[in-house]
């Protein structure tokens, strides 16, 4: 698992297209037993170089009931999102995941994690990719669908503050979906 880190970190093959340049941010360890994709770190997460170390992050914390000490643990939690680097800024927010990271890498972690018990599929872009034509034709009809995807998936939209208006719109999601959520990500974790 290090050595393919190691080389991940060191990854560049989308380098000419990011505006900020590679900055791969992923954690896995052979030990962990959710795996969270997402889509791509923003500009605060690039900076740091730590996953989720933004406003959407904290949120994420809160819908899955944990402490940042559980969340960074390795061991409990791998990171990885669908573009290891910021994609750059888009038209209205950043721009989409670039396509390469998840073919190129993200088998080749899961193979390394044997304890792997769920996948939490934030997002479009990584439901979409994993669930195939399985996924609703909305993501809001995916996430409410969520029990078709278990026990390996678990599905959910983005914890954005960009996303307020679709949590006003759709209060069953933290009412069912988030206590469903929870509930699982102790048992698996503790």
């Amino acid at each position: 698992m290090k050595k393919l880190l190691s080389e991940i970190k060191q990854c560049s093959i989308c380098e000419p297209y990011l505006d900020l340049g590679a900055n791969p941010v992923v954690s896995a360890h052979k030990n962990s037993k959710i795996v969270i994709i997402g889509q791509a770190p923003g500009t605060k997460v690039h900076a740091s170089g730590i996953p989720w170390d933004d406003a959407s992050g904290k949120q994420l914390r809160k819908w899955l009931n944990v402490s940042d000490e559980d969340f960074y643990d390795v061991e409990k939690f791998a990171i990885v999102p669908m573009s290891f680097c910021y994609p750059g800024k888009g038209k209205s927010g950043d721009k989409p995941p670039r396509k390469e990271c998840a073919p190129q890498w993200h088998q080749q972690l899961f193979e390394l994690m044997p304890n792997l018990q769920m996948i939490i599929l934030i997002g479009m872009y990584a439901q979409n990719y994993y669930l195939k034509d399985n996924a609703k034709r909305t993501l809001t009809e995916t996430v409410d669908n969520y029990p078709a995807y278990l026990p390996k998936y678990f599905v959910m939209p983005h914890p954005s503050p960009r996303n307020r208006f679709w949590l006003v719109k759709n209060p069953w999601f933290e009412k069912n979906v988030v206590s469903e959520l929870q509930k699982r990500v102790a048992t698996i974790i503790n």
